[in-house]
């Protein structure tokens, strides 16, 4: 049986963006900010979430996106793309990328419907007339 991996590893790493959640899933990582996923972690590989317009940046910097293994051969995930190994060492600069990431992962429906959810609950009850 694998260690378990220390959810706290990247807090340094994620620490100008702001506090991430690590959260185990599918043999990997999901990496979250309240309640949105932005991002992978893969064989310690960290994937962020892409748009066509963010990805053409990781492209640019000669990065793939996340692969997994299935039954049939390889599954690709076009929506993650591996982050540049230069950013691990720039946590600054990496705030940027994941600000983006993060921003795509907004968009998505699911978190779209997670903020209608969340606005929704926050609202005062009717009251009922009598």
């Amino acid at each position: 049986m694998a260690a378990k991996a220390d959810p706290d590893r990247f807090d340094d790493l994620f620490a100008p963006f702001g506090k991430v959640a690590v959260r185990r899933m599918f043999g990997g990582e999901g990496l979250f900010r309240d309640g949105v996923m932005f991002g992978l972690v893969d064989d310690e590989r960290i994937f962020l979430k892409t748009s066509e317009e963010t990805r053409k940046v990781f492209i640019a910097e000669g990065q793939k996106p996340f692969t997994y293994q299935m039954k049939k051969g390889e599954g690709i995930l076009t929506s993650y793309y591996a982050l540049p190994d230069r950013l691990y060492d720039d946590p600054e600069q990496l705030a940027g990328w994941v600000r983006a990431a993060f921003a795509v992962a907004l968009q998505s429906p699911t978190a779209q419907k997670k903020t209608r959810a969340s606005v929704a609950k926050s609202r005062p009850a009717k009251k009922r007339r009598t």
